[in-house]
């Protein structure tokens, strides 16, 4: 019925010779818009980025330019000459369409080698009337490089920095692979550190260098650990198989005239840190170490003008570089009561894996719904944290916040949901304007009638097409489900018996461990030291008043974080296939 009123007014409206008016009006009005605007307002956007930050003199690097549409012209590259040697460039454009919206990326690739060492600038580039903007980047000497024998075909490289780190605090690990020989395969190890947290920070990356005055081809990787526990720990030696290429052939023609190969290992060197206990300086409860942290909120309306019975939704977030998500703490901790109801909704925890260390982002949103008017004070949050750059301890805050609830009115309100994932439609509904001769109002009601009916038929078939068959759950998804609802209302109840129950069943069906020091290994980090703090309650000398809010919160967590965790191929990865 909506829809046929919303379709009946759109015919009338469109009909009227005032609307066909103002319609013809607005287009000219927009064409000229677009004629008088200034060139310069829609230049085309054009990044610079290189493939890493700072490079070794006589190591080649690459540069590469961006761009989201096509650019007035082909690039100038020549300012570039001045203080980088170009070895090669290439080009590449691609399109796509997600969701309903195109977009297009157009890129230049230029491999290329620094004549000097020191702080350089790489220029901004001419694309005809677009330019790009430039870019700062260092240039160490080539005094760190491994003094070799001229007759080593291949060799591995590793550092690891900081080699003194705090608990918990991210390592850069890189290895640099050096060969000057053509390899058809090679399998390396994957790096191992007892008690730590390991991620490989993006993909590798190959360019050339020259050590002792002879030319290698290096890939380098790197990775992010996290010392879980302070003392000595030793990061293993990598271990490369590769099959050499060597000059000599069969003495056979033809099918078997193929190239011969020999097997060659070679090994890095260990490295040892001096992982350090948290600082006697850090005085918070929780203890995160980070490079950067954000921490920020936002309202999806006026905290000076809440209604009662109205929600108001509270979003905060927090951003950390060089940490890993599940060291994040709970931002939410302000107790309401009943004037004031809060609904949180679960955590959002996301985990980029950048070429400069981990990006950890945690979001809580929180309904926030008065029930009688007046003042409401939120204190301020407080993140304490250690910044590894500074070495000193930081406190990250949100200053106190102030609601100012009114009195409802009486006109008609429409409450958006204070969380979703989905975005709210408003449809305004106009009333029906009578303005047409008796004549046509037939006509246009069947007209209107008959698109109402075509409309509903089209959504109908979308609906029907988009719909999933529906899959029963088997038995156990039903019995982890009922589990983890037992868990939740022995959290609730404070009963540490029924929630040790209900954390055995789960960790029996899910883990196949029947004890919860076993469950508790297969947790993160704040989940098993929860669960672990539940066995000492019921089994330890010193046992108390247990507490299960906590317990259900990091379990939630823990489930979140399993579902943003993508599958890690366990088996070696080649560095070269064929």
């Amino acid at each position: 019925m909506i829809i046929n009123i919303l379709t009946m007014n759109t015919v009338k409206q469109f009909l009227n010779p005032k609307v066909k008016l103002r319609l013809f009006a607005s287009l000219v009005f927009f064409m000229l818009l677009l004629l008088l605007a200034p060139q310069g307002a829609f230049a085309a956007d054009i990044k610079v980025s290189v493939d890493r930050n700072p490079v070794s003199l006589n190591d080649s690097f690459q540069i590469i330019f961006t761009a989201t549409e096509s650019p007035d012209d082909d690039p100038d590259f020549s300012p570039l000459e001045q203080d980088f040697s170009i070895l090669n460039q290439s080009n590449s454009s691609s399109s796509s369409w997600i969701n309903g919206k195109s977009s297009k990326k157009v890129q230049w690739t230029l491999n290329v080698m620094a004549k000097q060492a020191g702080g350089l600038v790489i220029p901004s580039v001419n694309f005809g009337k677009d330019i790009s903007q430039p870019l700062t980047l260092l240039v160490t000497g080539d005094t760190a490089k491994k003094a070799v024998n001229n007759d080593e075909d291949l060799f591995i490289e590793v550092e690891a920095s900081p080699e003194k780190p705090y608990i918990q605090s991210q390592v850069f690990y890189t290895l640099r692979l050096y060969t000057k020989v053509d390899i058809s395969q090679a399998r390396l190890t994957e790096p191992e550190l007892a008690d730590a947290v390991i991620e490989r920070l993006g993909e590798d990356s190959n360019y050339t260098t020259q050590v002792n005055g002879v030319n290698y081809t290096v890939t380098e990787r790197k990775y992010a650990f996290f010392p879980q526990k302070s003392g000595k720990l030793t990061i293993k030696p990598l271990v490369l198989n590769a099959e050499v290429l060597t000059g000599n052939r069969p003495g056979f023609n033809g099918f078997f005239n193929s190239q011969m190969s020999k097997t060659k290992r070679v090994e890095s060197k260990a490295i040892t840190l001096e992982v350090k206990p948290v600082p006697a300086s850090f005085t918070g409860k929780h203890w995160l170490s980070a490079e950067q942290l954000v921490l920020k909120q936002d309202w999806s309306g006026d905290v000076q003008q809440m209604k009662v019975g109205e929600p108001l939704t509270r979003t905060l977030t927090l951003l950390a570089k060089g940490t890993t998500v599940g060291q994040l703490p709970e931002l939410n901790t302000t107790d309401t009561n009943d004037q004031l109801k809060a609904y949180p909704d679960q955590p959002v925890l996301q985990e980029q894996k950048k070429v400069d260390g981990l990006l950890a982002f945690r979001e809580e949103k929180i309904a926030l719904i008065p029930s009688k008017a007046g003042n409401y004070t939120l204190p301020a949050i407080e993140i304490p944290w250690f910044n590894t750059q500074s070495q000193k301890m930081e406190v990250a805050k949100i200053p106190e916040t102030i609601l100012t609830t009114v009195a409802a009115t009486n006109q008609p309100v429409t409450i958006e949901p204070a969380v979703t994932s989905a975005i709210p439609q408003n449809i305004e509904i106009s009333p029906v304007i009578k303005t047409e001769p008796e004549s046509n109002r037939w006509l246009l009601v069947s007209v209107a009638l008959a698109a109402g009916w075509l409309i509903t038929v089209i959504l109908f078939l979308i609906k029907r097409r988009g719909k999933k068959p529906v899959i029963e759950e088997n038995e156990a998804e039903k019995s982890l489900k009922g589990c983890i609802k037992q868990l939740k209302n022995a959290c609730i109840n404070n009963d540490a018996v029924a929630a040790k129950d209900a954390l055995l069943e789960w960790g029996r069906q899910k883990f196949n461990a029947s004890n919860l020091g076993a469950i508790a290994g297969f947790c993160d980090a704040r989940l098993r030291d929860e669960i672990l703090h539940l066995n000492h309650t019921l089994y330890g000398k010193e046992s108390g008043q247990w507490q299960g809010k906590k317990l259900f919160q990091t379990f939630t967590e823990n489930k979140a974080l399993e579902k943003i965790t993508t599958p890690v191929d366990k088996s070696l990865e080649p560095l070269y296939r064929l």
